[in-house]
């Protein structure tokens, strides 16, 4: 029986993903008149992935990287009128309502009468902090672990800060890379629920995922019969 139940918490709890994207195709339609839509996309990916030492993950990350593509893609002719429409984009992304997923509710509510639970989601304190606490999903975790990135390392530091032995931490998550694989190399006990989409960072080629033992889950309303049966 697992005693403590680790998850994710953006496009495990609630949507998070399709938020950006929604943000993307207006940053997407602010520069038409500048570049095609897919080089775009490509220089802003390129800039989120070169800005991740620097400013992390996150929201305010996001925005500082469509700032830095419109003032390079447009060479310095955006408008202070365009930026400020790129600010006000990611403005409304942190003002936007939490939208739990199906079944989240009950399935976390359900498994928190039988387990310890704790969210581990990494990004900025603040945005974090605020998305947990307008989810109504708080009351139902005994802690929440926000950490600027989810690698082996991390988890192993959770896990004795909690008293979890290796072979015990069962990590629930959409993403391979940063929810399932790390706590799978460590020992622990990977969950993978996809979502409908994923971001290009996160992605895992078939040959690394076929290396790794890991369980799959269609839904997280699946989660509380699989730990039911002691797996």
């Amino acid at each position: 029986m697992h005693d403590v139940i680790a998850l994710d918490a953006d496009d495990t709890l609630w949507r998070n993903e399709d938020l950006y994207r929604d943000t993307q195709a207006e940053f997407r339609a602010l520069l038409a008149h500048y570049h095609d839509p897919a080089w775009i996309d490509a220089r802003l990916y390129e800039a989120e992935v070169r800005n991740l030492p620097h400013f992390g993950y996150g929201i305010k990350a996001f925005i500082l990287s469509m700032v830095e593509t419109a003032v390079e893609l447009t060479e310095g002719r955006i408008t202070g009128a365009e930026i400020q429409k790129v600010v006000e984009l990611g403005r409304a992304m942190i003002q936007a309502p939490i939208e739990l997923l199906d079944g989240v509710h009950e399935t976390v509510a359900s498994l928190a009468e039988r387990h310890e639970l704790v969210i581990v989601t990494k990004g900025d304190l603040l945005e974090q902090e605020s998305k947990v606490e307008r989810s109504g999903l708080r009351e139902h975790f005994r802690g929440v672990e926000i950490v600027s990135r989810k690698d082996r390392p991390t988890y192993e530091r959770i896990a004795r800060r909690r008293g979890i032995a290796p072979a015990d931490f069962v990590m629930v998550g959409n993403s391979l890379r940063s929810d399932v694989l790390p706590v799978v190399a460590m020992g622990g006990l990977g969950v993978h629920i996809p979502y409908h989409t994923t971001w290009a960072h996160e992605e895992v080629d078939e040959e690394e995922r076929a290396r790794h033992a890991y369980v799959e889950l269609r839904s997280i309303r699946e989660l509380p019969d699989w730990i039911a049966s002691g797996v």
